[in-house]
């Protein structure tokens, strides 16, 4: 039995997919019961558990071969940091007591770096803890999701493709549906000890070269905009984000653009392209 988490988002939907579709028994956890009755009609088991909450979490994971687990995004928490840790407490907890034969945790590039990586110091601080209760476990820590470029796809109602990223600095991007392959095929093949798979796309690209798929994707040339980095924290708070989350993703931001977030090694390499991820969101 696989125990996934996440779901409702775009890596736990794939990996369930595929563990299905080896003829693999799955249990997915959903906040919600509601959401959980598509995942029962293709024939998996059903565990409603907050993943904040350490018994529900544990009892989910009570018999699992393998798990699929992250720490999800609130983006609206008032103090991102607390939230994160909170969470971090009660998944170390479940997994601890439950003690799955093998976790795969979606963590992130960076996740090595102790310092100014915004959001993703929670990962560095959380590998180790659940290393320690978790002694067959896998990190998988891609790159920038690709599907996050629709944030700027939404300007091109005025006709423009604003980056807050350096215009000219590659990006090692990677899709969501390469994630959750990946993850997947972690759990089949077993628990290995304690390992890192990096991921990323087929090829880094600047948003420059970006933008251009865009254009190609839309007909016509769209211009590739810089935005000011004092102007994210605003933006992202315009669009709902709490002004923690957004003080957090502008320093992710910044250290990007300064060349901190790399792999610590060669990373394995996905195989959707962007044009792929991109069209998707267009509708296309």
């Amino acid at each position: 039995m696989f125990v996934i988490a996440g779901v409702s988002g775009n890596t736990g939907s794939v990996v369930a997919n595929q563990l299905l579709a080896a003829g693999r028994k799955v249990r997915v956890v959903v906040r919600d019961a509601a959401k959980g009755e598509p995942w029962a009609a293709k024939g998996a088991e059903v565990a409603v558990a907050d993943l904040g909450d350490a018994d529900a979490l544990a009892a989910a994971l009570a018999g699992a071969e393998g798990a699929w687990l992250l720490l999800p995004p609130n983006v609206g928490a008032a103090d991102v940091p607390a939230y994160q840790e909170q969470l971090t407490d009660a998944i170390v907890t479940a997994v601890g007591r439950a003690r799955p034969g093998h976790v795969v945790f979606l963590s992130s590039v960076g996740a090595h770096l102790p310092s100014g990586t915004g959001p993703i110091l929670a990962l560095h601080n959380a590998e180790p803890r659940l290393a320690a209760v978790a002694p067959d476990i896998t990190f998988v820590r891609p790159g920038f999701f690709m599907e996050n470029w629709g944030g700027s796809l939404g300007a091109l109602a005025q006709g423009i493709f604003p980056s807050f990223y350096d215009l000219d600095r590659p990006i090692d991007h990677v899709a969501t549906a390469d994630i959750g392959r990946v993850a997947a095929e972690a759990l089949l093949a077993g628990p290995k000890g304690h390992r890192v798979i990096e991921l990323a796309g087929p090829v880094a690209q600047t948003p420059v070269e970006v933008g251009a798929v865009v254009s190609a994707l839309v007909g016509k040339a769209i211009p590739v905009v810089p935005a000011p980095i004092e102007a994210l924290v605003p933006t992202f708070v315009s669009f709902g984000l709490s002004a923690s989350m957004a003080g957090l993703y502008e320093e992710m931001t910044r250290a990007m653009n300064a060349g901190k977030l790399v792999f610590e090694g060669a990373p394995v390499r996905g195989i959707v392209p962007v044009d792929q991820v991109l069209g998707r969101l267009l509708g296309r």
